[in-house]
């Protein structure tokens, strides 16, 4: 399958082309490609295809897509873009042989792009940094965007990647906490390693359930129902993934940083986009949008449950 459509492509028919597939965004940079290979692992855990997409920005800009008349029939905007679906679908097969690989051109920007295209997906990745980054930015303007208004989980390549070592998981408590964690299981279950629940607070008082403890209450008290909060939140999910070894994580200090530490030996990083106590007004949530900047290994953000898929 190689499309070019008009605006910012259609979403995915699921009825005509089966499962959800796993979405992988591609620009040629190498961050892309590291994606592509890490996007292909993804499918093969699932059993899922996996659709490589290229945002083709150039017919908007009403610039000529075919080779100059001096230059060879192959050269021109639109050749350069197959060009890089194609590289990037060798990869794949390369990575994965046993994997179904789609491959779509689509005209618009690489946010709207990728957002439209993961609405009807499993699971959309990205590499951390494209071309044409800014030097300065630690994390790629697209993946912030993607992880900030998507409504599908976003899977973040950056960092070191690993074949061994924990999926770590940030748990608050929130209610959105509980698909945070089920993400995380999944994850672990495919990768045959265990998971590593992190909880932490940073005020003196705790924040178990959500209500500040009285300064009053001692060290000890506190710690002990942030342990309760940390093993109720688990429980449920627990059941559901009997062979998945678990570790609990329960200290004090701040959530951000306690994550960014544990990532260096882990696979993977999996937080919700928006945990408890942020502000309405932020699209994503102090701590994931801290450690998707600084983590030392890819990391899964799972989106919140409200609102709906931008248009």
């Amino acid at each position: 399958m190689n499309s070019l459509d008009a605006g910012a492509g259609p979403a995915m028919n699921t009825e005509e082309g089966g499962a959800r597939p796993v979405v992988v965004g591609v620009d040629g940079s190498d961050s892309s490609l590291a994606a592509v290979r890490f996007a292909t692992r993804e499918a093969a855990w699932r059993q899922l295809p996996l659709r490589i997409v290229h945002a083709f920005i150039w017919p908007l800009m009403h610039v000529k897509m075919g080779p100059s008349e001096a230059g060879p029939q192959e050269g021109g905007l639109r050749h350069d873009a197959e060009r890089t679906l194609a590289t990037a679908a060798a990869v794949a097969r390369e990575a994965d042989p046993s994997v179904s690989v789609l491959t779509d051109l689509v005209t618009g920007a690489p946010s709207p792009v990728l957002l439209r295209a993961a609405r009807d997906a499993e699971l959309l990745v990205i590499g951390d940094r494209g071309l044409g980054g800014f030097t300065g930015l630690l994390v790629g303007s697209v993946a912030v965007q993607c992880t900030a208004h998507g409504r599908t989980p976003v899977l973040v390549v950056r960092g070191e990647r690993r074949d061994a070592g924990p999926v770590v998981v940030g748990v608050d408590g929130s209610p959105d906490s509980v698909r945070t964690i089920e993400a995380a299981f999944e994850e672990a279950a495919m990768r045959d390693t265990e998971v590593l629940a992190v909880h932490s607070w940073s005020r003196a008082g705790g924040h178990a359930h959500g209500e500040h403890h009285d300064h009053k209450h001692d060290a000890a008290t506190v710690a002990l129902e942030e342990g309760h909060l940390l093993e109720d939140a688990l429980a449920g999910v627990r059941k559901d993934y009997p062979d998945v070894k678990v570790r609990e994580h329960l200290l004090r200090g701040r959530p951000a940083k306690v994550l960014v530490e544990l990532s260096k030996q882990a696979q993977l990083v999996v937080v919700g986009a928006h945990g408890r106590g942020g502000f309405t007004g932020l699209l994503l949530g102090s701590v994931s949008h801290q450690v998707l900047h600084h983590a030392d290994s890819p990391v899964l953000v799972i989106p919140r449950t409200e609102g709906r898929a931008p248009s």
